[in-house]
């Protein structure tokens, strides 16, 4: 069972599709939920992530202590977890990554914040780190309409975008590589998302709804745009000499012409996602 503090901060995610205040705002967070080794019982624990392509990385540190938390004994017994991310629920496979890939991963995770660093030398023992790669299927979304589902999806973007301007503001004269991870992170997420609502949604609303058929041209319209800036940003970010400032330009960019898509996008399609069906 989760502690005091624990129980507050899970509330308060799973009531604010995934915002939290205290220690945890304007962070990256999920709620992992193992099982018990000795109990059986679900075991939720609020963790701190870093973006790494299709998967994301948790540390194991438990603030520097000595001990492995209750959460790394669990998925050490049973890799199959569960993830919350404030807009989806999904199992994943947790993987404990070991010699040269975990001292990259933590070595990075050090670049951006080394508190990783001291947790470690407090410890005085090597901090696992964990990959958590989604299982096949698609993700539960957390919300009781499509429209809300759209929506959250699209505030988890402005979200994630605002962290790494800011991550880019805050940077100094060099990128580090997990800030490089997080924006192409990003970028892969974005493409990929625009690409399904392509594939899926945009077509099964031009067939139920042909005098939409301007809006759902003028939407992937703007994909196309979109997905040059995306691949602007990814040239720029992905080159061995990365100016943050040339990033933080891309970055600025994309976000302009971001918000301006989405805000027309939720305007045109929520009501309409939202309907009553006759």
């Amino acid at each position: 069972m989760p502690n005091d503090f624990n129980q507050q901060v899970i509330d308060e995610f799973r009531a604010n599709d995934g915002r939290v205040g205290g220690p945890f705002e304007g962070g990256r967070l999920i709620l992992l939920t193992t099982t018990g080794v000795r109990s059986g019982a679900p075991h939720t624990t609020p963790l701190g992530y870093l973006p790494d392509g299709e998967r994301i990385l948790v540390i194991a540190s438990a603030g520097g202590s000595p001990k492995h938390p209750h959460w790394f004994r669990n998925l050490v017994a049973d890799p199959r977890v569960t993830v919350e991310d404030g807009v989806f629920t999904y199992q994943a496979e947790a993987v404990v990554l070991d010699g040269a890939e975990r001292d990259s991963a933590f070595a990075r995770a050090v670049e951006a914040d080394p508190a990783w660093a001291e947790y470690q030398e407090r410890a005085g023992r090597v901090i696992p780190v964990v990959a958590l790669r989604p299982l096949p299927g698609p993700p539960n979304p957390n919300a009781t309409s499509w429209g809300e589902a759209l929506k959250a999806v699209h505030d988890a973007f402005r979200r994630e975008l605002a962290l790494i301007r800011r991550e880019v503001t805050e940077s100094g004269p060099k990128l580090g590589a997990q800030l490089r991870v997080n924006c192409l992170t990003f970028c892969g997420g974005l493409h990929g998302h625009h690409v399904n609502e392509d594939a899926g949604m945009f077509p099964a609303i031009a067939e139920r709804h042909p005098e939409l058929a301007p809006v759902v041209d003028r939407l992937r319209r703007e994909h196309e745009r979109i997905a040059t800036l995306v691949a602007e940003l990814r040239k720029t970010v992905s080159a061995a000499d990365a100016d943050p400032a040339d990033v933080l330009s891309e970055v600025e960019r994309l976000t302009d012409e971001l918000e301006e898509h989405l805000a027309y996008e939720e305007e045109r399609l929520i009501p309409l996602l939202d309907a009553p069906t006759s």
